[in-house]
């Protein structure tokens, strides 16, 4: 079998290939060739341990939904930025200002998020290689809560992406407030989360065979989504209120629905850093 390093290199080799889309455009970096490089990662995965006849079934449904997330989210951001025409108004609202960026900080930015798009599937990955299987339905409670919540995440991201797509089809002028959007002002934010959460809780499988440095690994690439999540909830959240924070419509539905769900836990600003009591 394939030492743990040659795959973690293999991920890494993978993502930086695949995410050097931002090289023709900067976004791409974080949005196309995230999605894809993920998309990438399960697929190599899955070969990876199939052909060592090394992985369970569990571990065939998060190389899946790795490839699911991966494949949907980048299809369906490269679609948004092409053919989204309210998308389009506000990325151009959100660069106009910007200045060319050198290429020393390009070239930067795309080795570090491939590191992190291969921290983020190193989870899975630490499962296949540690775990001892001793059949194809041998799995674990804690790999049957891993992939559900991941598979809850995905269905979240996607149906929240659907739902604000057919909102803004009908009036691009006001912000989604129905659907999952009653619940959460980001939902697709929170399925992201949840998404992750659940490859971070298939992770614990390897107990106690997992060494500390890919502990370190794991938890950088987790807090790291959630971070960016939660900075990307914010940044939308300032841009809303902008754009509709006269609007009483607006400001009733913003007073009884928190910004983003962190797991559990419903934050209702984060320009204020309120938590939902």
């Amino acid at each position: 079998m394939l030492p743990i390093w040659a795959v973690l290199l293999i991920l890494f080799g993978l993502s930086l290939l695949i995410s050097a889309i931002g090289f023709k455009k900067f976004v791409w970096f974080l949005s196309v060739g995230y999605g894809l490089s993920i998309f990438g990662c399960g697929i190599a995965l899955i070969l990876i341990y199939a052909l060592e006849g090394h992985i369970n079934i569990t571990g065939v449904i998060a190389c899946a939904l790795l490839i699911i997330y991966g494949f949907r989210l980048g299809g369906f951001l490269l679609f948004r930025e092409l053919k989204a025409q309210s998308y389009q108004k506000t990325l151009q609202e959100v660069t106009k200002t910007e200045k060319p960026i050198p290429m020393f900080v390009k070239v930067t930015i795309w080795l570090v998020v491939a590191a992190l798009y291969m921290c983020q599937a190193s989870g899975v990955a630490f499962v296949l290689q540690l775990r001892e299987f001793t059949g194809f339905f041998d799995v674990t409670v804690v790999e049957i809560v891993g992939v559900s919540v991941m598979a809850l995440g995905i269905f979240l991201e996607a149906l929240a992406d659907q739902q604000k797509s057919a909102f803004k089809k009908i009036d691009p002028s006001k912000p989604a407030m129905k659907g999952l959007y009653r619940f959460c002002r980001c939902p697709n934010y929170y399925g992201e989360i949840m998404m992750w959460t659940g490859v971070f809780t298939f992770f614990f499988a390897t107990l106690p065979n997992a060494a500390w440095w890919m502990y370190v690994l794991v938890a950088i690439a987790y807090l790291s989504i959630v971070y960016i999540m939660l900075n990307g909830a914010k940044r939308l959240e300032g841009r809303q209120m902008k754009r509709y924070g006269e609007d009483p419509e607006f400001q009733a539905y913003i007073k009884k629905t928190p910004i983003i769900i962190v797991v559990f836990i419903p934050i209702k600003s984060l320009l204020n850093s309120k938590i939902v009591k």
